[in-house]
């Protein structure tokens, strides 16, 4: 895995564990929504992780952004979707996004190597 992808599930995953160590009931509670959220309902899995790249494109979050591509690439969307998905949140966020566009297009570049 490249080491970009490497850096960023390995920091994510520390820190999780850090932060869910300290038993914090609204923290935990928080994190089990979040999970929960993205669970196969009336939306599959992979729609669902696409409306969540382009909140996070739109919110500007890169970590929230890799995060989401991520999943996509596990749950099997091809390029042509993410690129759509980029296309939506371009025109949603305006030109702020392009910068997260091509962050995003970078990682999504280095999950494809694997």
């Amino acid at each position: 895995m490249s080491q970009l992808i490497n850096e960023f599930n390995d920091y994510r995953l520390k820190m999780n564990e850090v932060i869910l160590s300290k038993n914090n009931l609204v923290l935990k509670r928080l994190w089990n929504l979040d999970t929960n959220t993205y669970e196969p309902g009336v939306l599959d899995a992979a729609t669902k992780e696409m409306l969540g790249l382009v909140a996070s494109m739109v919110l500007r979050c890169d970590d929230c952004i890799k995060y989401h591509l991520g999943k996509c690439k596990e749950l099997g969307v091809s390029t042509e979707a993410i690129y759509e998905v980029f296309a939506i949140a371009n025109i949603v966020g305006g030109t702020i996004v392009i910068p997260h566009t091509r962050r995003g297009a970078e990682y999504w570049e280095e999950l494809q190597k694997i």
